[in-house]
């Protein structure tokens, strides 16, 4: 027999370390609440998780099965649970965050100290952060000539799916204390509540989960917006993205499945009434190529979690004024794209790409504060929550980051507003204050006079900042930074 630990893999089909398992015999699934992991989550996460265990649970049951739920310290449960069900190996899928990779190493080291065989496989992603490298045989810090590789690179199948009989039945799973003190226990499918773990409910709804919704989402996308996904993907107000990114966090779809499915999508393109069908395909494909070019950046410099990627000379000087920082967060800054994206984020735990890279830059454009501070509000509020991605999306707007936007390529707010919700549908979805005003009115909500604007909408706020201004400021902030005179 042996242990299966769920992790960031909250499935059964498409799943690389479970098929493996599975091929030698009968698997018994755990997934262990981690103080350590918990201490870095938040309420949405949280709640999302539990979501994605229920359907996990229902799926073993399903199958006659069940999923063992332990709380504590895995270097301690994962031996205790391993002899307990007298398992010869305990197997796992990697993770490539430096932080999960210390907690592996600790995991090893335990189970060989109890002679327990462990085993761990190759399966977040489609290529391995080590695998793919330049001709010098470097990692790449620039995406473009990533990603030309990793097109070009053999694609592994969906792994096959355990069959019935390869799970342990339920009756011969166990529970009961493991270790010393209350807090170290396991249990046979009995899920806490987020106050169990020391968390509230959140007021964003995070919306479906598990395999099936994954699914359904995934089919429901290839079935047509694919197609157009390259000239609708930045449109806010149009629901022309996958929405997959939440179930791909927490690995309730195997990323195999989701590139097989689109290469059957490619396949059909031709015979589209969509014009450049087969580009919209490979724009999606490109997508999940970013999210593996951010996961090898961040497996091969774990501190830029904290840290810039990017060095100037000198430090930046950020301004980090706490009460334009707060405005941002509660969507309060006069620039309706920007307080759109920001309400949207509050009310559903997700905001579109798009509007994450207009926030960003306004962030640290405008408001000229540390990218810190929205990389660690994203990882408050936000349901997809992926230190790879948000990692990568905020160094690139604050220019710190691999194969950064230039420093001097600053967001204008309004105009991106203009361009990709012209019509304001978007603006007028999440700011009410707004609704019904003239799509003109809207975007040059900066140029009107403050009688203007409390004619309009009076309940909405002027902007907090002037943008040429800031823009200016921004400049002489980098340009400090990087050892220069802004006055010559």
């Amino acid at each position: 027999m042996d242990l299966f630990w769920h992790r960031r893999d909250l499935r059964i089909a498409d799943n690389v370390g479970l098929a493996a398992a599975a091929d030698r015999g009968a698997v018994a699934p755990v997934f262990v609440f981690d103080p350590d992991v918990l201490s870095h989550a938040s309420d949405v996460r949280v709640r999302r998780l539990l979501d994605g265990l229920t359907a996990l649970r229902d799926a073993y049951r399903d199958r006659g099965s069940d999923l063992l739920v332990a709380r504590g310290d895995p270097t301690t449960v994962l031996p205790a649970v391993a002899d307990d069900l007298d398992a010869e190996r305990v197997v796992w899928n990697r993770d490539y965050s430096g932080l999960a990779r210390e907690r592996d190493a600790a995991v090893r080291r335990a189970l060989a100290e109890d002679g327990i065989a462990r085993d761990a496989h190759h399966d977040r992603v489609l290529h391995e952060p080590d695998a793919i490298r330049t001709n010098a045989g470097d990692p790449y810090s620039v995406y473009s000539y990533y990603r030309k590789k990793w097109r070009d690179r053999e694609k592994d199948a969906p792994a096959p799916t355990p069959e019935r009989t390869d799970l342990v039945d339920e009756g011969e799973l166990v529970e009961g204390a493991v270790g010393d003190g209350d807090d170290v226990s396991v249990a046979v499918g009995d899920l806490p509540t987020p106050a169990d773990l020391g968390f509230a409910e959140p007021d964003a709804a995070v919306g479906p989960a598990g395999t099936e919704a994954a699914r359904g989402r995934l089919s429901a996308f290839l079935a047509d917006d694919v197609f157009t996904y390259a000239d609708d993907r930045d449109y806010p107000a149009h629901e022309g993205t996958s929405r997959l990114s939440t179930f791909l966090k927490y690995g309730e779809i195997g990323i195999r499945e989701v590139y097989a499915a689109t290469e059957e999508a490619m396949a059909t393109a031709a015979d589209r009434p969509e014009e450049d069908a087969e580009e919209g395909v490979a724009e999606f494909q490109a997508q999940l190529a970013w999210g593996e070019f951010y996961a090898q950046v961040l497996f091969h410099n774990p501190s830029v979690v904290t840290e810039n990627y990017k060095q100037y000379e000198a430090a930046i000087g950020w301004r980090d004024d706490p009460e334009e920082i707060a405005a941002w967060k509660r969507g309060e800054t006069g620039y309706p794209i920007v307080d759109a994206g920001m309400r949207q984020l509050r009310e559903e735990a997700y905001m579109h790409n798009r509007v994450r890279m207009i926030v960003a830059s306004f962030l640290t454009k405008d408001l000229l504060a540390d990218w810190r501070h929205g990389y660690d509000h994203f990882r408050e509020t936000l349901a997809d929550h992926d230190t790879a991605n948000d990692n990568g999306g905020w160094q690139w707007a604050a220019s710190t980051g691999t194969d950064a936007q230039p420093y001097f390529r600053i967001f204008n707010p309004m105009t991106q507003g203009e361009r990709y919700d012209p019509d304001a549908e978007y603006v007028s979805e999440h700011v009410p204050e707004l609704r019904g005003l003239d799509p003109e009115v809207v975007h040059g909500w900066h140029e009107l006079s403050p009688t203007q604007r409390a004619n309009a909408a009076p309940d909405y706020p002027d902007p907090i900042v002037d943008h040429s201004a800031r823009r200016e400021e921004a400049l002489a902030m980098y340009e400090r930074a990087r050892g220069e005179d802004p006055n010559e």
